[in-house]
């Protein structure tokens, strides 16, 4: 099998031949003995170094694919075991490529049998680390710290402590030694050209200490803890200029990075046992003193100012800071020169506009001096806020008076004023209303009017230099709620003129300000409305889609989500106001989407461009009904060749499009009152085929297309043979676990839209299949559909079927009726789990029409009939829960409807739960009334039967008319 499988390997070193290759090696790694065939080929030191390398890939990739057991174990046990027993011996023996490889294998085992089903891993490693094979190290300590990591971000647990204190019992004393080995050879070699592997051990030492460390602090720890501190003081002064880097942090850089990070775990959960720390906050503050302003200590420099910001907003730490001096100093000395823009931050404005925006925006910046100095501004705020206010005050002023002195040659001197008013006045900042918290010192609108505004109403591409002008936008919109209505319509036509800019960041900025203004509420009502932005709404979107078609390639075009947010959000805005601009909006969306199809590389903005089609046709079509057709004549064409292209073999490119195109058409066909035309019949016939469900992403957008068919021509379905096609469809789906409760939703349709008469013939032989899944392989998740299905049955009041009838096909199933063990094993258990408000509501009416109007509940399963009215009871006085993501508007969370990998929901095309205009606790009531007139044992079992508490208060509603609440 060796020669074998290297010749595949081999073979998809080749791009001719790669494909045909990786496919026999798929159906090869079938085979026993597969994966250790793998490492003997790793092994053979003969064999050629490529191919010893790919096997080293495919091996990991392998792991990471089949050790993990989901439905077939594709790896015997036996091939399991050996592999456990060569590996780590092999890693370290490998060459370096191959060594990260099996490195990452390993981790990967582990994830799923350390330590339980593989405890010789520890003792493996333990041995291997070496003081004369240093690069061996290397493997091991990496393999270490990759085990380790993961409990990082793992919540606290009984199993992951045992899993520590094992770690900690066979691997901390060793670890110990080898630090202080290592450590000596540091010293011993400093001239020496192996000091890099050794400081290169150090951080990884330094890795595994954090991980060690990160869930609590173990004893072994607290009792070494002054051995530690003193590797860590040392390495944060060290010094070797053999190991220095000009262009890049050099592994001392980054020695010191993970310490800073260290003393921030031990300072803010340790602090009480970390005595060194005012020790540390010394040294860390002489750190960066003498650090420089080279862009390769950036990362050190944040994570030290970390540490600071860390230690200073605690009451507790307040004498080490509270003198005026100290503070001058942490502001002049540290917090200043760190916040001063550099010739690096120029060029990247300039150079890769798309990065700077990134940092800005999505917190890319996390890692920057700025940022980090912020964040220890706020930090002081916390205790010193008048005191640090009064400091940075002075330096501002001198700011803005060099840059009055010169303002072309001085605006950085602006810039930074700008960012000290912003990082001293905005205490507590939100996505949604930016800064919500002000400091008292510091006159926001004065500011505004004085230092801001002039930079905005200044020529668009003026003096004003544009890193000044994003300054004066920024400002705006984090402080956007300081201002009324009224200031915010002057200035959004002012932030309209900026999209005009030839500067690239600044477009970025103004339609980021110009979406969160527009995304501003007052209450829960939206701020801003069609009316209040008809001025702006033609050049605005016209100035958008000119600068996202500048690019010149589908990647370029679809770099900037941004852009395409903002044209979102005015749609969303002016809702049925866009009718007047539904060509220019209709015609830029098509053009855009046909683009980027052809290579999607941005899926927040594919997400976005599609969003905004979804929704024109949401507020456009519905309010002018005659422009279906027109949008209709415009997309299909553009549909269909991204559905097409995944015909043509190209389905992978157009994986993500497809949900999309389904959704849209869903919703077109959905606004069409005279049955299904033809163009949809025409799409349909491909829709019914397995190919069209092999992709998991197009199911859930499948099935509300498939529900939309229903519900606009179940007619012609049947007259043309295709609901068995249908129903193939939802059984197919009910039986997958992952998929179930699409198939439920499917059939929900079908139950719904198809007269009784065509569909008799199959109901049976659908409940059947729902029992087999419910008796054979039950989950929480296929019981609460299943309510949720019962549920829907009886509220849907359907025209020659009523609920015995349903009751009674159950209980033909077999000779033994079931539904009443269904009742009370499944479905009463299942209701108090019902969380959504709306599904509550549905829930509790259903279960009173059970309750009410089914003769077989009052006869043949009476001895359930108390306890089902005592969880529908229960169900009125559960917690309330928030609302789910699924019932937000799309104005109230557009972002919360964003994209995910597998399926990515059109909010604007989400159909909206009807509401029951009843309330069910005063229809409970009443129906028990009617129902006890019919059944005078009704008043007896509610007295007898149910909990003294809740009879007597629905005893007294009932004797009351129902007047009272029931408690």
């Amino acid at each position: 099998m060796i020669e074998q499988i290297a010749s595949f390997l081999s073979a998809t070193l080749d791009p001719k031949g790669r494909k045909q290759a990786e496919q026999q090696l798929a159906q090869i790694e079938k085979t026993p003995g597969f994966a250790p065939v793998l490492l003997q080929l790793i092994a053979d030191g003969s064999c050629d170094y490529n191919v010893r390398f790919a096997a080293s890939v495919y091996f990991k990739n392998y792991v990471k694919r089949a050790w993990t057991v989901d439905a077939e174990d594709l790896i015997p046990p036996q091939d399991r075991e050996g592999i456990k027993q060569v590996i780590v011996n092999l890693m370290i023996s490998v060459p370096t490529n191959m060594q990260l490889q099996l490195s990452d294998s390993i981790s990967c085992i582990a994830d799923t049998d350390f330590p339980q089903n593989w405890t010789s891993l520890l003792g493996d490693l333990v041995s291997k680390l070496s003081v004369t094979d240093l690069q061996v190290n290397i493997g091991v300590l990496q393999t270490a710290h990759s085990i380790f990591k993961r409990w990082r971000s793992q919540f606290e647990n009984n199993a992951l402590f045992t899993e520590i204190n094992y770690v900690m019992k066979e691997f901390s004393p060793a670890y110990l030694q080898f630090y202080q080995a290592i450590d000596a050879l540091v010293d011993q070699n400093a001239n020496n050209p192996q000091i890099t592997v050794l400081l290169e051990i150090v951080l990884l030492l330094n890795k595994i200490y954090f991980s060690l460390n990160c869930q609590d602090l173990p004893e072994f720890f607290e009792d070494n803890m002054p051995a530690f501190m003193t590797f860590f003081q040392k390495y944060l002064e060290y010094k070797n200029p053999n190991v220095q880097n000009d262009d890049e942090a050099s592994v001392v850089e980054k020695i010191k990075s993970v310490i800073c990070e260290i003393l921030i775990l031990y300072g803010d959960k340790y602090e009480s046992d970390f005595k060194m720390l005012p020790q540390f906050v010394q040294n860390v503050w002489t750190l960066l003193i003498n650090t420089g302003v080279e862009p390769k200590n950036d990362i050190l420099v944040s994570r030290a100012i970390a540490f600071l910001t860390s230690v200073v907003k605690h009451e507790r730490h307040k004498s080490l800071f509270e003198a005026t001096e100290t503070l001058n100093s942490i502001c002049s000395r540290i917090i200043l020169p760190n916040m001063y823009l550099r010739e690096s931050d120029e060029e990247l404005f300039e150079d890769d506009p798309i990065e700077y925006i990134r940092r800005d925006l999505e917190g890319s910046d996390s890692d920057t001096r700025r940022r980090a100095s912020a964040d220890l501004v706020r930090g002081l705020m916390k205790l010193f806020e008048k005191t640090v206010t009064e400091i940075f005050s002075a330096h501002i002023q001198e700011c803005l008076m060099n840059y009055q002195k010169d303002p072309v040659n001085n605006w950085k001197a602006k810039d930074t004023a700008l960012f000290l008013i912003t990082s001293l006045s905005a205490k507590t900042i939100t996505a949604h209303a930016g800064a919500t918290s002000i400091n008292e010192f510091i006159q926001i609108l004065p500011v505004f009017a004085e230092h801001v505004n002039p930079d905005l109403v200044a020529a668009v591409d003026g003096q004003v230099h544009p890193i000044i002008k994003v300054d004066a936008i920024k400002y705006l919109m984090l402080f956007r709620s300081q201002l009324n209505k009224q200031q915010l319509l002057q200035v959004l036509p002012i932030l309209a003129n900026h999209l005009g800019s030839s500067n690239y960041v600044v477009n970025t900025w103004t339609a980021h300000c110009i979406e969160r203004i527009l995304a501003m509420k007052e209450g829960s009502v939206p701020m801003f409305n069609g009316a209040d932005i008809e001025a702006i709404t033609q050049p605005t979107l016209q100035r958008l889609f000119d600068i996202i078609q500048r690019g010149k390639t589908p990647e370029k075009l679809a770099e900037n989500d941004y852009l395409i947010k903002c044209i979102l959000r005015i749609i969303v805005t002016t809702k049925e106001s866009l009718l007047n601009h539904v060509t220019l909006v209709l015609d830029r969306l098509n053009f855009i989407i046909g683009q980027i199809s052809k290579n999607p590389s941005n899926p927040k903005f594919n997400h976005y461009a599609f969003e905004s089609l979804s929704a024109l046709v949401k507020y456009v079509c519905v309010q002018q009904p005659s422009l279906v057709t027109s949008f209709e004549s415009s997309l299909f064409g553009p549909i269909q060749e991204i559905l097409a292209l995944d015909v043509v073999g190209t389905f992978l490119i157009n994986l993500e499009f497809t949900p999309y195109c389904f959704q849209i058409l869903s919703q077109m066909l959905s606004l069409h009152n005279d049955g299904i035309p033809e163009a949809y019949m025409n799409v349909l016939g491909p829709l019914l085929q397995p190919a069209a469900w092999e992709s998991h992403a197009n199911i859930p957008a499948l099935v509300n297309l498939l529900t939309a068919f229903l519900a606009k021509g179940s007619a012609t379905l049947i007259r043309n043979g295709q609901v068995a096609a249908f129903l193939g469809i939802a059984s197919k789906l009910l039986s997958s676990r992952m998929n179930d409760h699409h198939g439920f939703n499917l059939f929900k349709s079908i139950f719904e839209h198809i007269p009784t008469a065509d569909l008799s013939q199959y109901v049976k032989n659908v409940f059947v299949l729902f029992l087999t899944r419910i008796f054979q392989s039950k989950t929480a998740k296929l019981t609460r559909c299943f309510l949720d299905f019962m549920c829907f049955l009886f509220l849907l009041d359907k025209p020659g079927v009523s609920i015995d009838d349903y009751i009674a096909i159950i209980d033909s199933i077999q000779q033994n009726p079931l539904f009443g063990g269904l009742l009370e094993s499944v479905m009463i258990p299942e209701v108090e789990l019902v969380v959504a408000p709306q599904a509550r509501k549905n829930t509790a009416i259903a279960l009173i029409k059970l309750l009410t109007q089914s003769e077989a509940m009052v006869n043949q399963y009476f001895t359930l009939w108390s306890k089902l009215l005592v969880a529908i009871l229960n169900l009125f006085q559960l917690p309330a829960h928030s609302v789910t993501v699924e019932e937000t508007d799309l104005v109230a969370d557009l972002e919360e409807a964003g994209y995910q990998p597998s399926y990515s929901r059109l909010a604007s095309g989400a159909v909206k739960k009807q509401d029951l205009n009843i309330d069910p606790e005063a229809y409970l009531c009443t129906s028990l009334i009617a129902l006890g007139q019919k059944h005078p044992k009704i008043s007896q079992a509610i007295q007898t039967e149910l909990p003294q508490d809740k009879s007597q208060g629905l005893m007294a509603r009932l004797q009351n008319g129902g007047a009272s609440l029931i408690r």
